[in-house]
């Protein structure tokens, strides 16, 4: 195994009696429960004659593609071992259902063997700098601040890290990067501030989009660095993009199961103390109006935690519908991709302080979804050649425009679905898409004859579309659409041919917090609120009315990094 499931294995091990290894068991059938991506994963372990006999789910709610397909594998390999946890390999493209099933399995061993896990009970205490929230942006704060000497205390509701970063897969945007000047990719800030401007539809706040494109290349070196140790050598094309400059690891893998164990490892090893199945259920005001710390509900105890300096980076609220149908009730019925803990607490616990927010009504659509299970099909793969299929088997949009754009177009197709369509040659160039194959998701066929007839549509005519599309590849020219050739360097030309259907669903909240460029939050009166700090999908501004496939990491990143840095100044650190 590998440094990084060898460390997710490891993460929610409190001791060595009680994660893998070897126990003294009693016989009979215990349970045991574990935090999964939507909720708790239940098991049962059969032990007989002091060996474990057989293992069962009980119950899950894990996504249909990604997250159930994963469950046998792993219980087989766990009776195979004779019940040892820590010989069974996570999952690829899994992780979260992996460590929630892992989990539960030890819970029940513990039970046979008569263990009992000590409930922790925090008492009332002091830091310097308390995060509220442990996604990308959390974590970056806290290996940052953490870094630099504060006494760092981060606080998660959910019992995992890594909030919707973890289901991140594209990548971080940056501009005038070493790994772009490596691959001789031209680039520069001020095309890439044009570029999620115009994408924005200008209603961004310039100012942050400046921050943003001014510290991107600055912010891949220091994932990159030794502190937190990111790969970030492979450079594609979003949509929005006028030039390569979305940073991925090698191949193109998924960036969030890349960075969420990273950024959690370096937090702690720099000292930050991340409490799980933490909920802040107050921000509390100093004497002259300031942030000074935070109440905390885990388990039925509750405390306090005062501290000279908060940040918020709790994500936004895609996943509250009331929240969503109250500012865009037209997506009302629309499914989400957020993790479920994305439900915008931040907003009321701030009234007091009379939080401005901005831009609360701009919520994205990401067009490329699974539809029911609310899978996202990462944009890397229309960025590296795929392209969209309606039901009459015509291409419809340029694949590479702003996801407001193409989610409209999508639609507007008599069905409101599409197909997303590539050869081999795409999925040899990018391994995110051996996740969507393990799972399942891809419509496979040896021509595009029986990939038509698969997919119900007009053979003649998907074959002309194909052609077509193929020659537009040829001479770098899509006279139909006129999509960026910097997208178009692979023919689909290669069996096997693949499809998937998608359709749009609620992905990113751009609107949120008012924060000024060194993340400060700002009040209704246009004034700083002292000690307050915010990070991330929380805020708003930065994305204006449409965020760019790969500004999310971006923006998580970099100001998650000034929020510590700007805390830090303050604190006298």
């Amino acid at each position: 195994m590998n440094k990084i499931i060898k460390f997710s294995l490891a993460l929610f091990c409190l001791a060595l009696i009680s994660c893998g290894g070897k126990r003294s068991l009693n016989d009979g059938t215990w349970t045991g429960s574990g935090e999964g991506r939507n909720g708790p994963v239940e098991v049962s372990v059969t032990v007989k004659d002091g060996e474990v006999a057989d293992a069962k789910v009980l119950s899950e709610q894990e996504t249909e593609d990604v997250g159930k397909p994963a469950i046998q594998p792993i219980l087989d390999e766990f009776l195979q071992t004779g019940g040892d946890t820590s010989e069974v390999d996570i999952v690829s493209g899994a992780t979260l259902t992996s460590d929630a099933l892992l989990d539960a399995l030890d819970a029940a061993l513990d039970a046979s063997a008569g263990i009992e896990k000590k409930k922790v009970k925090f008492k009332d205490t002091k830091c310097d700098i308390v995060i509220v929230g442990a996604g990308g942006a959390g974590l970056v704060a806290a290996t940052e601040a953490a870094s630099r000497g504060a006494k760092t205390i981060v606080l998660e509701k959910n019992a995992i890290v890594g909030g919707n970063t973890n289901s991140s897969t594209g990548g971080i945007n940056a501009s005038y990067t070493k790994e772009q000047a490596r691959l001789g990719i031209e680039d520069s800030p001020d095309v890439f501030y044009e570029d999620t401007m115009r994408g924005g539809k200008n209603m961004n706040d310039p100012a942050l989009v400046r921050t943003l494109v001014d510290n991107s290349a600055a912010m891949v070196d220091w994932l990159e660095s030794d502190l937190v140790g990111a790969d970030l050598s492979d450079v594609g094309i979003f949509g929005g993009a006028t030039n390569k400059r979305i940073h991925r690891p090698r191949g193109g893998q998924a960036i969030g199961a890349h960075l969420v164990p990273l950024l959690r490892e370096a937090a702690e090893e720099q000292g930050a103390d991340i409490r799980l199945k933490s909920k802040v259920v107050e921000i509390l005001q100093g004497k002259n109006g300031e942030a000074a710390g935070v109440k905390v509900l885990r388990d039925s105890n509750e405390y306090t935690i005062k501290a000279k300096a908060v940040i918020i980076a709790t994500g936004g609220f895609g996943a509250n519908p009331k929240m969503v149908e109250k500012y865009r009730p037209d997506l009302a019925a629309f499914g989400t991709t957020n993790q479920r803990g994305a439900t915008g607490d931040a907003f009321s616990m701030l009234e007091k302080f009379d939080a401005a927010t901005t831009q609360m009504e701009q919520i994205q659509t990401h067009p490329t979804v699974v539809p029911k299970n609310g899978t996202m099909i990462t944009e890397a793969v229309r960025g590296n050649g795929a392209i969209l299929i309606d039901k009459s088997g015509n291409r419809f949009v340029d694949e590479m425009q702003t996801r407001d754009l193409v989610s409209k177009a999508i639609l507007a197709c008599p069905e409101k679905k599409a197909f997303l369509v590539f050869d081999q040659g795409v999925r040899e160039s990018l391994k995110a898409i051996e996740n969507y194959a393990k799972h399942n998701l891809l419509t496979e066929a040896q021509s595009l004859d029986e990939l038509s007839k698969k997919l119900g549509i007009d053979s003649g005519r998907f074959e002309k579309t194909i052609k077509r599309w193929n020659s537009f590849v040829a001479e770098k020219n899509d006279k139909d659409f006129g999509r960026n050739k910097k997208s178009m360097d692979r023919a689909l030309d290669k069996a096997p041919y693949y499809a998937i259907e998608v359709e749009p669903a609620i992905h990113h909240t751009m609107g949120g917090l008012k924060i000024n460029s060194s993340a400060q939050v700002m009040n209704k009166s246009g004034n700083v609120i002292p000690g307050l700090y915010a990070a991330g999908e929380v805020t708003g501004g930065v994305h204006g009315a449409n965020r760019l496939g790969g500004n999310a990491v971006a923006d998580i990143c970099i100001f998650g990094k000034i929020a510590a840095d700007s805390a830090l100044e303050q604190i006298g650190k």
